[in-house]
């Protein structure tokens, strides 16, 4: 499990984000990619042991690009030195929510888990309505002693309850949410020993599966917005 060779290469690509440094280190970076592809394959197929409806796809469908759309951000730099995919009962789009893997160095290599985007409105509807009605299934979630030992939930927050809620709800504070994920970091000596690192994610991604199934479960009925 060649790792060492991506995080090379997202190193070299941080230091060098400019598009002839990109364009004259095709083979590198062809090179980072593949063994990129090669561990997501990987990764699939340990979590297809728990989860089998991950299984199916080509890696190469599950990755992002590192080029950046940079037309509406004060950064311009042109791509995002990190390599990225999300493993999922449909790939990689949002919803359903899956398993979510970055690499990146200088320590910002996660493995992550829920519902990340919050400008889907019907979405956060969703789930506050599914957490507002099953509150005790929740609360054995995230508070099971595995979980609550290696994942806290996070998401972007309202002040205060959203109108229509019960402000004295068990689980107020979450119904303030309007995305719910958990994030494991990873150090870039960790993700260089290739073989643990893979065994560990799934071993972590395994933990984080009833998180996902709850979030999914309040997502049933969700469909994404067609492109205009």
């Amino acid at each position: 499990m060649h790792t060492e060779i991506m995080l090379s290469y997202l190193a070299k690509l941080a230091a060098n984000n400019e598009r002839s440094w990109y364009a004259d280190h095709k083979a590198e970076r062809q090179k980072a990619t593949a063994a990129f592809e090669d561990f997501v394959g990987k990764l699939m197929i340990g979590i297809g042991g728990f989860d089998s409806s991950v299984l199916g796809f080509d890696p190469k469908e599950l990755t992002f690009k590192q080029v950046r759309d940079t037309r509406f951000s004060k950064d311009k730099s042109p791509y995002n030195p990190s390599f990225r995919a999300h493993i999922s009962s449909r790939g990689k789009l949002p919803i359903p929510v899956g398993y979510y893997v970055m690499l990146k160095t200088g320590n910002g290599s996660f493995l992550g888990g829920g519902l990340f985007a919050d400008m889907f409105s019907d979405a956060t509807a969703m789930v506050r309505d599914y957490i507002s009605t099953h509150g005790d299934e929740w609360n054995s979630v995230i508070n099971d002693s595995r979980f609550k030992e290696h994942f806290t939930v996070k998401g972007t927050s309202l002040k205060n309850v959203p109108s229509g809620y019960d402000k004295n709800h068990p689980q107020a504070e979450y119904l303030k949410y309007k995305s719910w994920y958990v994030e494991y970091l990873f150090t870039d000596e960790e993700v260089a020993d290739g073989e643990n690192f893979l065994r560990r994610s799934v071993e972590l991604f395994e933990l984080m599966k009833p998180f996902n199934d709850f979030i999914n479960r309040a997502l049933k009925d969700f469909e994404m917005p067609s492109r205009q």
